[in-house]
């Protein structure tokens, strides 16, 4: 908490790390919502079936399929906009928030010429490493869980009128995502972008191999797209699991790699 509190009060002074953590949330959490307004208008042109939709719909879950059954095209493609396909984009939410800060944890401080110092305190490399983690995941979740908070207003707001009174977040499944996947998920990331923080010379090097990491979330993103796997309860659960043992490893592995000696050697 010590090293936290440290990088924490640097960060909160600097609006040009501010803004991205703040400002890229706000944009899934009110344009998105503003797009799944605009889908009804879509829905309801001449000519407007479900066309391409019905592979994702017969890959839904049995009780979902039964639901659907009854709807219109319109509140089909509604339920499935608000409630799957923009899901995966909360998996990011974390990571575009806590990218900057995880990225400068150590690579920032051997620019700033601070990191010798740090590494001279006698905090043990598994408090700095954890807490240059928490630096990153504390802010990066909440504004997660804010963004969700919105969503699911804006949503619940259209979805009223659309279903005659029914709301539809938040549900079991996204529980689950925004509470379990998303912080393993985002758990993950930071402490290998972490990891990479402290092995790379300064900040942009950092950032840029970081980058890397967003692939899986995309390919997660495009397989709900496209209907080859649809986050339900079951799946979303299977993935808390999958990444909490990945979060252990990287922990491990991180505490391995990171040596102060190692550094202060390459700063020499």
């Amino acid at each position: 908490m010590l090293v936290f509190r440290k990088d924490w009060r640097e960060i909160r002074r600097n609006w040009l790390v501010i803004l991205p953590i703040v400002g890229i949330p706000l944009i899934f959490s009110v344009l998105l919502p503003l797009l799944i307004a605009l889908v009804p208008r879509v829905a309801s042109l001449p000519a407007s079936p479900l066309g391409g939709l019905e592979a994702i719909v017969n890959n839904l879950p049995s009780q979902v399929r039964v639901e659907l059954a009854g709807m219109s095209s319109r509140s089909v493609l509604f339920y499935l906009t608000s409630l799957y396909f923009l899901a995966p984009f909360f998996l990011i939410i974390p990571l575009l928030a806590s990218s900057v800060i995880a990225s400068d944890s150590f690579a920032g401080e051997k620019e700033r010429r601070t990191i010798e110092a740090l590494l001279a305190t006698p905090l043990s490399d598994s408090e700095l490493f954890l807490g240059k983690i928490l630096v990153s995941f504390i802010p990066s979740m909440i504004v997660t869980m804010i963004s969700f908070l919105i969503y699911s207003v804006v949503v619940d707001f259209l979805s009223f009128s659309v279903f005659s009174g029914r709301l539809l977040l938040p549900n079991i499944t996204w529980i689950l995502l925004i509470f379990g996947l998303a912080p393993s998920v985002a758990l993950a990331t930071i402490g290998l972008t972490v990891m990479i923080s402290a092995k790379v010379k300064g900040f942009k090097e950092a950032q840029q191999i970081s980058a890397l990491l967003l692939l899986p979330i995309l390919l997660l993103m495009f397989g709900q797209i496209s209907g080859a796997i649809i986050f339900g309860p079951v799946v979303v659960g299977a993935l808390i699991g999958v990444f909490a043992i990945l979060d252990l490893l990287v922990f491990r592995l991180g505490l391995r790699l990171f040596r102060r000696e190692e550094i202060l050697a390459k700063l020499a």
